[in-house]
């Protein structure tokens, strides 16, 4: 539990703020996440964040995701946590944070020393825990929730359930429906860093099912991970700027972008080198390109307007 960060220090010099607000809110407002019959998934700010989260970990674990509407990955782990927060059903509870409408939470995270979205961070006990940096398939973030819960809980600093309430995160549970054992050997690979192994286990069950829409987006991923790994960013991104007739070096500098958040920029980026190459070039710039919008769910905007501007440049 090696760099956890004890929130009581932002707690108390915030208390009079939320104080303030609890009296304006007497005698109504909605029921708090994790309520009887309710919701398991709540929007946080500034002002909100110490009563839903640091004072609500006290009694239940909160997980933090930090977002922002222009980051592709983070609309990809954004539903997966929030459909696994719904299925623990109150053993812990998701809060969400839009840096872009919470400044004092984003110059925070940035304090924490994380350079990128999404991130997604721990709170129990007030005490906060960086856990997740970056967007990941559904099993693979099932599989580090659950790992996460059993060391907190073999560390022995998970809160008590108060009676009547939904067991502790890590207790045993109902039976689950047992996982795809390639699922298993890719996600083994990925907790464990190696890459390759994980891609030609995402590869095999692409080859079993085509169609496999997580297996897709893992690959995905890992390959898109694998690329940026190889590279030096600053390099890459500086190569992009300074060589715009250069195929190789814009789809170096939009893998980049796109591992960073940066999605509407890395789709510019090779639509220009579609639009302004020829040839084998100019196919290279489109097929990677046709890549990175496997990385976003189909319906994105983003993904739509960038077609649309791709066949424009095409044809």
């Amino acid at each position: 539990m090696h760099g956890a960060i004890d929130l009581g220090a932002r707690q108390a010099a915030t208390r009079k703020q939320q104080e303030r607000r609890a009296q304006a809110q007497a005698g109504g407002g909605s029921a708090p996440a994790g309520a009887p019959g309710g919701q398991y998934v709540v929007d946080v700010t500034d002002e909100t964040f110490n009563t839903d989260v640091v004072e609500r970990s006290q009694s239940v674990p909160v997980l933090v995701d930090f977002w922002a509407e222009w980051c592709g990955p983070c609309k990809q782990l954004g539903p997966i946590l929030e459909k696994l927060a719904e299925e623990a059903a109150g053993t812990w509870v998701l809060a969400k944070v839009d840096i872009d409408a919470n400044p004092q939470l984003a110059a925070y995270m940035q304090q924490m020393g994380v350079q990128g979205i999404p991130f997604v961070a721990a709170v129990v006990a007030g005490q906060l825990l960086p856990f997740l940096n970056g967007a990941a398939p559904e099993a693979q973030v099932r599989q580090a929730i659950d790992q996460l819960f059993d060391v907190l809980r073999k560390e022995g600093i998970l809160p008590d359930a108060p009676e009547g309430e939904a067991a502790e995160p890590g207790a045993e549970q109902p039976a689950q429906p047992q996982v795809d054992p390639v699922y298993a050997e890719a996600e083994s690979a990925l907790q464990r860093g190696d890459l390759d192994a994980a891609k030609a286990a995402f590869e095999r069950l692409l080859a079993q099912n085509p169609r496999d829409p997580q297996a897709k987006q893992g690959l995905g991923l890992v390959e898109l991970s694998l690329r940026v790994q190889a590279l030096d960013p600053e390099r890459a991104l500086r190569e992009g700027q300074e060589k715009p007739g250069d195929v190789p070096a814009q789809i170096g500098a939009a893998d980049v972008e796109m591992m960073s958040g940066r999605v509407d920029e890395a789709f510019a980026r090779l639509i220009a080198a579609v639009r302004a190459s020829a040839g084998d070039d100019r196919d290279a710039a489109r097929k990677h390109l046709l890549s990175l919008f496997d990385l976003l769910p189909p319906d994105d905007p983003r993904v739509g307007k960038a077609r649309r501007s791709l066949q424009s440049a095409l044809f």
